[in-house]
């Protein structure tokens, strides 16, 4: 993870969040066509208004539901720095219906560009672009007919699930996919690849041996666990060195996956590990010059970075409740709840923790002035234990 800047008052000063967003979505909006509605000179709640008053939402800790959403349209604070007027129910309904995510999806991965690409602590990795993938799961209401079950132990409950690539040098994410709650994870990373970057996924990835091949075909590499009960055929042992044997790799071999030669897998790396009482089995295509064994063990458990953001997005951010309710409307609200989170770390240089982020909402409702918020982000910026390290 960066390091923490330290921020300074006039810094402070000129962070804007709701003009930065407005700054960034005007000329994306200008090149991609937008619903004829918004031209209608009756309208009274444009585009951007109405995705500022969300992104303002988000920032507010007492806003958990749509009606509380348009509720605190009424106040002159919001008006003044969203730019929209008081928002009715109906209106905010029918809005999220006529945006395309699409939109916000530019804004964010620009957004996600003006991320600098640190050194890794481990310069081994500094030649790397590493990508975590993963999905996590967030509860629909009963009404939410569109989202199928898939949420709870028995998939019993309606749910949506947001598919996420996490650039682990950046300490970031990068790309984003919203399904139903029963959309494939596997199907997802097929549609997000891109060419060179390298996947670090868990045992649900490793289980799809078509997967691998896909992957490699359009040159891009991984990191997958596999399941315990993976049938191996070796081909290959290759040796281990005493740094290999130091991060607990027991084996490293050239193998094939599947019990028949029906499902056989490609030629893979096979990374076996035995430390500290857990047992992994790993599986790669980058090449033994690129990542050694330990390496590649360093790799995967550089995979809990997106772990840990699912936590803070869903928990310090605050995103368990919906304020929109249609398939669009979710997608909105998880879209900007991502540029949310890159925008706070372009400004602190990390991802906040809850103590950083209280002090932040309060900036943004008025609450803490500049000097205040300079005098004690530094205070709260301590790194948390346990957080995963570049």
């Amino acid at each position: 993870m960066p390091d923490v800047r330290a921020l300074t008052e006039q810094d402070l000063r000129h962070w804007k969040l709701i003009e930065d967003f407005q700054d960034v979505l005007g000329p994306i909006a200008a090149k991609n066509p937008l619903a004829p509605s918004f031209s209608d000179p009756r309208r009274t709640l444009g585009y951007a208004s109405y995705l500022s008053l969300f992104l303002f939402g988000l920032f507010n800790p007492a806003v958990q539901s749509m009606r509380q959403l348009c509720a605190i349209s009424e106040l002159k604070k919001v008006q003044n720095t969203t730019g929209c007027g008081k928002v009715s129910l109906g209106s905010f309904s029918e809005t999220q219906r006529l945006l395309e995510p699409d939109l916000l999806k530019q804004v964010f991965e620009q957004f996600v560009e003006r991320v600098p690409r640190e050194n890794p602590r481990d310069v081994r990795l500094q030649h790397l672009e590493l990508i975590a993938q993963d999905g996590s799961l967030w509860a629909a209401l009963p009404r939410m007919a569109w989202a199928e079950y898939g949420v709870g132990k028995q998939g019993q409950a309606k749910g949506v699930r947001l598919h996420l690539r996490f650039n682990i040098i950046k300490d970031c994410p990068e790309d984003a996919l919203l399904t139903v709650g029963k959309g494939s994870e596997t199907e997802a990373l097929r549609q997000m690849l891109l060419p060179r970057q390298t996947t670090v996924a868990d045992r649900l990835y490793g289980k799809s041996y078509r997967l691998f091949e896909q992957i490699d075909r359009v040159g891009a590499f991984f990191v997958f666990r596999l399941q315990d009960i993976a049938v191996i055929q070796g081909e290959q042992e290759l040796p281990i060195s005493p740094a290999d044997a130091q991060a607990g790799v027991v084996r490293h071999a050239w193998v094939h996956l599947g019990a028949t030669e029906q499902l056989r897998s490609m030629r893979v790396r096979l990374v076996e590990i035995r430390l500290q009482g857990r047992h992994l089995l790993l599986v790669t295509n980058l090449p033994l010059a690129e990542a050694s064994p330990e390496l590649v063990a360093l790799i995967y458990r550089r995979r809990w970075s997106i772990e840990l953001f699912f936590r803070w997005i869903k928990c310090v951010l605050g995103t368990r409740h919906f304020f929109a309710e249609s398939p669009q409307g979710v997608a909105l609200q998880i879209y900007l709840a991502l540029i949310a989170a890159v925008m706070v770390q372009l400004l602190t240089g990390q991802r906040p923790n809850q103590r950083v982020m209280d002090l932040l909402q309060f900036y943004m409702l008025g609450w803490a002035t500049p000097e205040e918020l300079a005098r004690l982000l530094p205070k709260y910026s301590a790194k948390r234990p346990g957080a995963a390290k570049s």
